[in-house]
């Protein structure tokens, strides 16, 4: 039997950070994401001869391991081993065989929560095999608690929800781990608009998210990142309402806004490279823009006019990145059997 599942990935449309449990435990954080047509792959092909394969095309990593009830997190996939450790301790209690292969359309350390929605993509082809009782807030749950507390990586819980869910989302984050979902009924003509509006932007730049989340949780205890992520929280909710209403230019007046008080949280959020492909993205017409995800590199979209979109992408593929093409999506992960 051969298993596959995809998850898709997020833009990080405003709030982010405030789903740190170092913030949202004490103030609450508000975030808004949408996913886009840009996923990760996995598929799971059963086996019977007492061996596990895990393999990472798109890095070159594989990993075949005997079939136990518990796999060593040593360093080596341990995001993949401690998903395999979850599902036969929680719901199997016995050792099972197979190979899982997975791919990602876009690099790692890209700020569309690839790591997060790694997880879930996995999860979500154990769910089809095994089948598991598992909903949405099971799933992203689930990939929550193995990435941060089983694995032990620091970062925020909505790139397990997006993923999970699918569509555009303002999610709601508390203490205790409690997250409300916030499917948003955005009318169509809005989205052909945010999408002729938008353009996504690889930098070619690689960080390490979870270092960036460790520098933003400890200068929380700063009175000043602290407003500035306070800033960020309140601009979810005006950009969240801008969307609603389709107004499209302020919209990208408060995300350029929310850019400014983002960059106020860390000094690790942007750099001289990040700030000179803004820079020269204003130049060029758009009106605003951001970094997805922690910051520090990866993705990042900018909003424009449409009659000025192909000269800012002619001018953004000059330099050491590329424009990527993109729809959003309104589905979550899904999973099948062949």
């Amino acid at each position: 039997m051969i298993i596959r599942s995809k998850a898709p990935l997020r833009l990080g449309l405003a709030g982010g950070g405030t789903d740190l449990n170092t913030y949202c435990d004490k103030f609450d954080g508000y975030v808004l994401n949408a996913t886009i047509s840009l996923y990760v792959h996995c598929t799971i092909e059963e086996r019977f001869d007492s061996k596990i394969l895990f393999e990472s095309t798109d890095i070159n990593q594989v990993l075949e391991t005997d079939s136990n009830l518990k796999l060593e997190l040593d360093g080596q996939m341990d995001l993949y081993k401690g998903i395999y450790n979850r599902m036969v301790k929680d719901y199997i209690e016995k050792p099972l065989s197979f190979s899982l292969t997975t791919y990602s359309d876009v690099p790692s350390g890209s700020g569309l929560g690839g790591s997060s929605t790694l997880v879930v993509a996995i999860i979500k082809a154990f769910v089809e095999w095994l089948n598991l009782p598992l909903g949405e807030y099971d799933i992203a749950r689930l990939a929550f608690d193995i990435e941060r507390e089983d694995i032990g990586i620091i970062g925020g819980a909505q790139d397990q929800y997006a993923a999970t869910f699918g569509g555009f989302n303002f999610m709601e984050f508390y203490d205790k781990k409690r997250v409300i979902v916030n499917p948003l009924r955005i009318k169509n003509w809005i989205i052909d608009e945010l999408e002729a509006s938008m353009v996504l932007y690889f930098t070619n730049i690689t960080r390490q998210a979870s270092q960036i989340e460790k520098e933003k949780k400890s200068l929380l205890s700063d009175a000043k990142s602290l407003d500035a992520m306070h800033e960020v929280k309140k601009d979810a909710v005006l950009i969240k309402e801008a969307l609603l209403k389709g107004e499209i230019n302020n919209f990208a007046r408060i995300l350029g806004k929310s850019w400014s008080a983002k960059k106020r949280v860390s000094s690790s959020i942007s750099n001289n490279e990040i700030d000179k492909i803004y820079d020269l993205a204003i130049k060029n017409g758009a009106y605003s823009g951001k970094v997805s995800g922690a910051g520090g590199g990866g993705f990042m979209f900018f909003m424009v006019n449409p009659l000025k979109k192909l000269k800012l992408v002619r001018e953004l593929n000059k330099q050491q990145g590329e424009v990527i093409n993109f729809m959003f999506v309104k589905d979550g992960t899904k999973g099948w059997k062949i």
